[in-house]
């Protein structure tokens, strides 16, 4: 069977945009350091199968400068890191350049910032080094920039490969097709409406998802707020790492979800949350993962997320909380963003750690309604435990609230026990939200009922693969060499889960049936997945600090799942091998994503050359992929466990004395910190 690329039943592709025929153009001379194509609000609506928005990091210089030449305010244009592009353009072009201070000429003579410049025809526009602070500038054209959009929109995910100039940053030489003006100018940016950059920030931030007291002490919340962290150089779109106190914890480790506490069953993350991979905290960027398994204190608020992208290294940070309902707009672009000022003005949180609402199932399972940005809310499910009844009732609600398609809803993520539930505050807001969510749920049918379609797909797996040891090479040499899971992560994973050899690692991996729960576990279409059957679940923890660099299509396992990258970038799971695409790049596929919630993974053993030739045959299109119809249902998956409890609970003993024990190691060796 021909390998096919198909739809989560939920997904909606938008029609490719083709470029309008205008012989006006904009060559690129000199790139600057890295300049790529951006709209606004990028690309959304793919959050569940881990495709990021993408879109200008800093939203309001963008917008506003597009504002001032009678653009739309998502119109095409340039975000420029650190230093701008040298263009020619082939007709007299109004531009308008914001953002960062930098010096801007047009046929070399000096040109201002935040306001219309008509550049001639055949003339340069030189936009230079920033020259701070901030970190990223804005050249807007009058039009906008005409370029193919993928997925409904132009924005570049340089990561994924995909977006503007064919996935990338300009390169000198570059033609950039110019779309017709749609009028005059509009004028200059007022300067009260231009945002402030400083080096000593103050964000706004709103509390949770997932704060004190069940996964951070008190005090850490109380350090959190009152610590000016710095920018780490080792930042970007993905996230702005921050240096800062380690955290103490509140809790010992993350169970099944991995050996340290920062550690949970993986949920949908927002764009702005505090992600803590590990002790290190990173503020989650527009080209960030959309799913992760670890836990966040605080999120920045909408209207204050244009900060992020003019944080430089060696800047300084405070999270000021504030109330949800009495944050800025983010649709607004005068003086009621509050972006011209340097401090926050509406201070004080919502002193609810995050918690929105508690609630109770019909036949009594928890529901904690948490706080996910102060326009979202996080559905969780039960206790904090793997259990696949759970997933269940998170598909039925997500199933439930997809088909009613209620108005302000702007995205349903699921995760393994949670539903990230994305509103518009202008057409829903929260309370209304949590109403909804309320009522829907008091509708939904027993979770015994349920019956999801579940393929069974059979996928090559090149085991202990040269890819995934070069990256464990790496993360040796320039991260660090003493990490308990170095130097080879599958011996690890056998200490940690009590096994023999290696050789049972491989039999129990070969053995399981995967049942996928979530989609962009690290992007583009990476399932999260974890056996079926609970003798087959592997514990492990995730790295800490994380990886700088993981091959594409590298399988690993963290906590009791499993993960395959759908593209090279950070990481932390566990590697046992690598297999074949689980996103295609090929610009004739209207649905790049492979797998679909609830598909049932089954591996088979290749060898790394016959993965390579595996691999080559997909990319051009030839690939077979072996798939089989079926259901899962949940009352014989319940109706098994109870068959097998004897066989299961012996399985767990074992394997918790072995994690208990790794953990007493760990806490001996320092590993740990000041964990309590």
């Amino acid at each position: 069977m021909t390998a096919v690329f198909s739809a989560a039943p939920s997904a909606v592709l938008a029609p490719v945009t083709e470029p309008v025929a205008d012989p006006r153009c904009a060559t690129v001379d000199r790139p600057g350091l890295l300049t790529t194509v951006q709209d606004w609000p990028g690309r959304t609506g793919y959050w569940h199968v881990g495709v990021p928005p993408s879109g200008p990091m800093d939203d309001l210089s963008f917008r506003l400068g597009n504002r001032a030449l009678g653009n739309a305010e998502g119109a095409a244009g340039l975000e420029c890191t650190m230093a701008g592009p040298a263009l020619r353009f082939s007709e007299p072009t109004w531009v308008c350049v914001t953002g960062a201070p930098v010096t801007v000429t047009v046929a070399g003579r000096a040109a201002p910032l935040w306001r219309p410049v008509l550049v001639p025809a055949g003339e340069m526009l030189d936009v230079g080094p920033i020259r701070g602070p901030g970190m990223r500038c804005y050249v807007l054209v009058s039009g906008g920039l005409r370029l193919p959009g993928y997925l409904g929109s132009t924005a570049t995910f340089t990561l994924g490969r995909f977006g503007g100039v064919d996935g990338r940053a300009l390169t000198a030489g570059d033609v950039l097709p110019v779309g017709p003006a749609a009028g005059p100018p509009v004028g200059a940016v007022p300067g009260e409406e231009q945002p402030v950059l400083t080096r000593d920030w103050e964000i706004a931030v709103t509390e949770g998802p997932h704060g004190a007291p069940e996964f951070f002490t008190r005090d850490d919340i109380d350090t959190l707020l009152s610590t000016a962290y710095e920018v780490h150089f080792n930042s970007d779109r993905t996230g702005v790492r921050l240096i800062g106190p380690q955290p103490r914890w509140a809790r010992a480790d993350g169970g099944e979800a991995g050996l340290h506490p920062s550690n949970i069953h993986d949920t949908a993350y927002s764009v702005g949350a505090l992600d803590f991979t590990g002790d290190t905290p990173i503020l989650l960027g527009p080209d960030g993962p959309s799913l992760g398994g670890f836990v966040c204190p605080v999120t920045v608020a909408a209207a204050e997320l244009w900060k992020l992208g003019q944080l430089c290294p060696g800047d300084r940070v405070r999270f000021v909380p504030v109330r949800a309902d009495r944050t800025a707009s983010p649709h607004e672009l005068g003086a009621a963003r509050r972006a011209g000022w340097p401090i926050v003005l509406s201070r004080g949180g919502d002193g609810d750690d995050g918690v929105l609402r508690h609630a109770e199932t019909a036949d009594g399972t928890p529901v904690t309604y948490r706080r996910a940005g102060d326009d979202g809310i996080l559905v969780e499910y039960g206790p904090m435990t793997l259990d696949l009844e759970l997933r269940a009732r998170v598909h039925a609600l997500h199933e439930r609230l997809r088909a009613r398609g209620e108005r302000g809803i702007t995205e349903l993520t699921p995760g393994v026990r949670s539903l990230q539930v994305r509103v518009d505050p202008r057409a829903r807001g929260i309370a209304s939200a949590l109403d909804l969510l309320t009522e829907v749920e008091a509708g939904l049918p027993a979770a015994g009922d349920l019956v999801v379609p579940s393929r069974t797909v059979d996928l090559p797996l090149s085991w202990d693969d040269p890819a995934t040891r070069e990256a464990i090479t790496r993360y040796m040499h320039g991260v660090r060499a003493d990490a308990p899971w170095c130097p080879w992560n599958i011996e690890f994973i056998r200490r940690m889960n009590g096994l023999d050899t290696v050789g049972d690692v491989f039999d129990t991996v070969f053995a399981a049936e995967y049942l996928v729960l979530g989609l962009g576990d690290v992007y583009l279409g990476a399932p999260l997945a974890t056996p079926i059957d609970p003798r087959h679940r592997l514990i492990t923890t995730k790295y800490n600090p994380a990886r700088t660099w993981t091959p594409e299509n590298a399988v690993g396992i963290g906590g009791a799942y499993l993960c395959i990258y759908g593209m090279e970038g950070p990481g932390g799971y566990q590697f046992v091998g690598r297999t074949t695409q689980v996103w295609s790049r090929r610009t004739d596929t209207e649905t790049p994503w492979l797998l679909r919630f609830f598909d049932r993974i089954r591996w088979y053993p290749v060898s790394a050359a016959e993965l390579l030739d595996l691999r080559a045959d997909i990319a051009a299109g030839r690939g077979d992929m072996r798939t089989g119809p079926g259901e899962f249902r949940l009352a014989e998956y319940r109706r098994f466990l109870a068959e097998q409890d004897g066989s299961i609970a012996s399985f767990r003993t074992r394997q918790s004395a072995a994690f208990s024990a790794e953990r007493e190691s760990w806490r001996r060796s320092g590993e740990l910190g000041e964990t309590r």
